[in-house]
């Protein structure tokens, strides 16, 4: 923080000002990659005899409040899903990538439809740090300079935020990166951490028995040795009308990929084959017997709703409608489905998981219908959204 030598008042440290300058996070440290966590152990929280706390991750380090942040800025879904599933809602600067705002609905919770994109020019828009102005960035700060979204932008604009704005707090949990040497957090270890920024412990621990819950009830209905079902899993960006099909794995490090290794599902590709485009003879030397399109749940209509008709006429269709695309197996077994979207926190990932289930066991529990999703008859239901809301309201 600067030292302005002409100002003859000397007023009180404001709040901003104890939440970017409290503690142990400094710039050095927070955009070095894997820095020392001071102090205590990693994610651990404290509490010193002046009633400041510590929340701790990689790469930022320790940041040292001595008040929760009343708003905040994330640039990735999984970071809001956190902060709204830790009743953070009416803090939230939106401006980024987020899930659908019909899983939200859900559980009673508003979220914004028209939502900034930081990167609408072409580049990031520092201003917009500036304008939202919040209390706290929870995002992974290489996720700025080291993605290659702006080649312009390197880690002195990131310093800038830092110390003319708001300090960070994140890992980019979606997926590990060629920069992500340090550690990639799982779901719930990272919401671990930013329960303690909120100051959020026991809204956290009910979500943990949530999901608890929700795998317990999987699991009770699969057996260990039952054989888990393999998949085609493609990208939302692949071009079907083109014949490039962007196959992806199902065991990948990251969020993004948690309910198909959680389920234990089986990916129909080899990681060589992920590697570039596919084309429509080399999908059918794979032949899948079910292709998921991974983010297909992003695909909505004028109400914001899921929409049945814009996967079947993106995704569906065109395979259909090709002379070697309509030979696949899970074509003409009508086995071609919307996946979840990459952008999940732990809200999100109920909802998800529930549809990954639906998708693969609907033997076990209940079929998928694309003209209902997201919702789901009560009965086959695989965790209580009236619970979710009420642990969002604060009702524990």
């Amino acid at each position: 923080m600067s030292d302005d030598t002409t100002d003859t008042t000397h007023e009180a440290p404001t709040r901003r000002d104890t939440l970017k300058y409290g503690g142990t996070l400094v710039t050095g440290s927070l955009l070095a990659g894997c820095s020392e966590l001071v102090g205590q152990d990693d994610g651990a929280e404290g509490t010193d005899s002046q009633g400041s706390y510590e929340a701790c991750i990689e790469p930022v380090g320790c940041l040292s409040l001595e008040e929760v942040p009343e708003t905040w800025m994330a640039l990735t879904g999984p970071w809001a899903d956190m902060a709204v599933a830790l009743g953070q809602r009416d803090g939230f600067r939106p401006a980024g990538w987020y899930p659908q705002p019909y899983f939200y609905d859900r559980v009673g919770v508003s979220m914004p439809t028209d939502v900034p994109n930081p990167l609408a020019g072409g580049g990031w828009d520092k201003e917009l740090f500036y304008e939202l102005d919040p209390d706290i960035i929870l995002c992974d700060p290489n996720y700025l300079h080291k993605t290659g979204f702006d080649d312009s932008w390197d880690e002195s604009d990131t310093e800038e935020i830092v110390e003319t704005v708001a300090p960070f707090f994140g890992n980019n949990i979606v997926r590990r990166r060629e920069f992500h040497e340090y550690e990639l957090y799982s779901l719930y270890e990272a919401f671990d951490r930013l329960a303690d920024v909120f100051d959020e412990r026991e809204r956290y621990e009910a979500f943990v028995d949530v999901h608890d819950e929700l795998w317990s009830e999987i699991d009770s209905k699969l057996s260990a040795d039952q054989d888990r079902p393999e998949i085609g899993l493609i990208n939302f960006g692949s071009d079907l009308e083109s014949g490039e099909f962007a196959a992806m794995t199902t065991d990948s490090e990251g969020v993004e990929m948690k309910q198909y290794r959680d389920l234990g599902i089986k990916s129909a590709f080899s990681d060589e084959q992920t590697d570039g485009m596919l084309d429509y003879e080399a999908m059918l030397d794979v032949d899948p017997e079910i292709i998921v399109v991974h983010g297909g749940v992003r695909l909505t209509d004028e109400t914001g709703e899921f929409s049945a008709s814009a996967f079947h006429d993106q995704f569906v269709a065109p395979l259909s409608d090709h002379p070697v695309g309509r030979q696949l197996t899970a074509v003409q077994n009508d086995a071609v489905y919307p996946g979840p979207y990459f952008q999940q926190g732990p809200i999100v990932s109920l909802f998800q998981t529930e549809l990954v289930a639906r998708l693969l066991y609907p033997e076990t529990f209940g079929a998928f219908d694309p003209e209902r999703f997201p919702d789901v008859p009560e009965d086959q239901q695989l965790f209580d959204r009236g619970r979710v809301a009420a642990i969002i309201d604060g009702e524990i």
